[in-house]
């Protein structure tokens, strides 16, 4: 099968990550994949899709929107005819183009499918207001021109289902993770460190991320000196926590880490991973740590919660989660057992339920069923 991707290859955040680990996987099982994105320089990512890529003029882009040139339409028209693919999957960037997309594909009868990854709040119930609630806003009309659109949790599909997506054509297929790569194993980084016990966080520095909560909790409870919590990622809040939440409290700012091989090494070193999260969609960075057997923390926003539920790890409210926070840490910190515990709870519900293997899987039964669609009529006609 030829399947058409449209997604990001840069700047890095979970969008870049969920095309390049779908796509590397797709070509695994023998399909076609043509790269169709918004980038002209080369990727940092070692482990990029080896497959034809088509690059999209653009003005402007971000980790969290993309504004195309003029001309990126007509680009993307005449890639998708010269390259024929049997199914169109969008993930979708934040993009005027999204919004053309139907039109385009129903012009090429090609079939297509959406991701749609924006974030949302405590049981799709209340978004947070900004930019995550229009988007849920400007979409759903839309969205009922994809032949499928891709959540990621029960929770926003009766989300969009709401705001008046055909429920028929939603499709719920969980964030998948690498179970083989990111597994736990022996990591030297606790030396490395000089700590005796490992907390972290992986993620965006912004406010929605809610790290602040999360530093303040950790300064609050008093950790002994052997206990150390590593900051990975950069964004537009690092420069003003930084300085107040350093070293000397046990703080270490390891800024964005490209390699791989080198973000799984701190999660296997890891005791315990924390999301304190105001929103999200589903977290792979929390995926990742839970199929490397650490215990994990996190908020109740999109599906992590759900994620997390009957004893794979610890929710949060995120009206509490600095207090709760406060409390869980030297908890953790002192009992060694309750983590290793967890930790393996948490392997086991990846194990169960958001294996990258099954998502693929999914991907492919969906594939199959719109072209078996898309040729009915023309059976009937013959």
């Amino acid at each position: 099968m030829h399947i058409a991707w449209i997604g990001k290859k840069s700047p890095f955040c979970g969008n870049v990550t969920y095309s390049r680990e779908i796509t590397n996987s797709l070509l695994d099982r023998g399909h076609q994949v043509s790269f169709l994105h918004f980038a002209q320089e080369e990727s940092q990512v070692d482990d990029w899709p080896n497959c034809q890529e088509v690059s999209l003029p653009f003005i402007y882009k971000s980790q969290v929107y993309t504004i195309p040139s003029f001309k990126a339409t007509k680009v993307l028209s005449q890639s998708l005819r010269d390259l024929k693919p049997d199914v169109v999957h969008a993930s979708l960037t934040l993009s005027p183009l999204d919004f053309r997309l139907p039109e385009i594909c129903e012009e090429l009868n090609i079939p297509l499918i959406a991701t749609f990854h924006p974030p949302f709040a405590v049981k799709g119930v209340k978004l947070v207001s900004g930019t995550q609630y229009l988007a849920y806003q400007l979409y759903a009309p839309f969205l009922g021109h994809y032949d499928r659109t891709i959540v990621f949790s029960q929770i926003q599909r009766e989300l969009l289902a709401r705001l008046g997506v055909p429920e028929e054509k939603i499709a719920v297929i969980p964030n998948g993770v690498d179970a083989v790569k990111y597994s736990p194993s022996f990591a030297s980084i606790k030396a490395e460190f000089q700590a005796e016990r490992l907390f972290v966080y992986q993620g965006r520095i912004a406010p929605e991320k809610n790290i602040e909560s999360l530093l303040k909790a950790w300064r609050q409870a008093g950790m002994a000196e052997g206990s150390k919590l590593l900051i990975v990622g950069n964004g537009p809040s690092k420069p003003s926590l930084e300085p107040f939440y350093g070293e000397e409290h046990g703080v270490i700012w390891l800024g964005f880490i490209a390699d791989e091989n080198r973000r799984i090494e701190i999660l296997r070193g890891a005791d315990v991973f924390i999301l304190p999260s105001l929103v999200e969609g589903l977290s792979l960075s929390l995926l990742e740590a839970m199929a490397c057997g650490v215990a994990c923390l996190a908020t109740d926003v999109g599906a992590d919660g759900e994620v997390l539920e009957h004893g794979a790890g610890v929710v949060l409210d995120t009206k509490a989660t600095r207090s709760q926070l406060r409390t869980l840490l030297p908890l953790f910190q002192d009992h060694p057992e309750i983590t290793t515990l967890l930790g393996q709870k948490a392997r086991q519900r990846v194990l169960e339920r958001y294996t990258l293997t099954n998502n693929i899987t999914q991907l492919e039964i969906l594939y199959e069923e719109l072209l078996g669609q898309q040729q009915v009529p023309l059976t009937k006609g013959a």
